[in-house]
């Protein structure tokens, strides 16, 4: 059996959060949105795909970057004023987790908390 955690993440304005790569980039609505996409990006190698076709030498790039987890669980929420509060549950380590969230928004959240699931 996997070990799986629950990352406690928050997104302090989701109206600009927006990752470097346009083509990469998260482009909706609100919490419910983002929570698709990231729950899409999570359990599917399609934005890990897409970013190391992007890159110079794409048969360098470390393929275990590209794990996903077809189990993953998230939710956002609005949280205070624009803050957005998104719980997620998975079996991929935290360096995937902030690659995929980097690729998507940027550097606009933030990890409050980790604990098993």
């Amino acid at each position: 059996m996997q070990l799986r955690n629950h990352y406690y993440l928050s997104i302090d304005d989701l109206a600009h959060a927006r990752g470097p790569v346009a083509e990469l980039a998260y482009d909706g609505a609100g919490p419910n949105d983002f929570a698709d996409a990231l729950r899409e990006v999570l359990r599917s190698p399609s934005l890990f795909e897409r970013w190391r076709a992007m890159q110079d030498q794409p048969d360098e790039v470390d393929p275990a970057l590209g794990a996903v987890d077809p189990a993953a669980t998230v939710r956002a929420t609005l949280g205070d004023i624009m803050r957005v509060d998104v719980d997620l549950v998975t079996s991929l380590p935290m360096s995937i987790v902030r690659h995929r969230m980097n690729l998507l928004i940027g550097p606009n959240w933030t990890l409050r908390d980790m604990r098993a699931a």
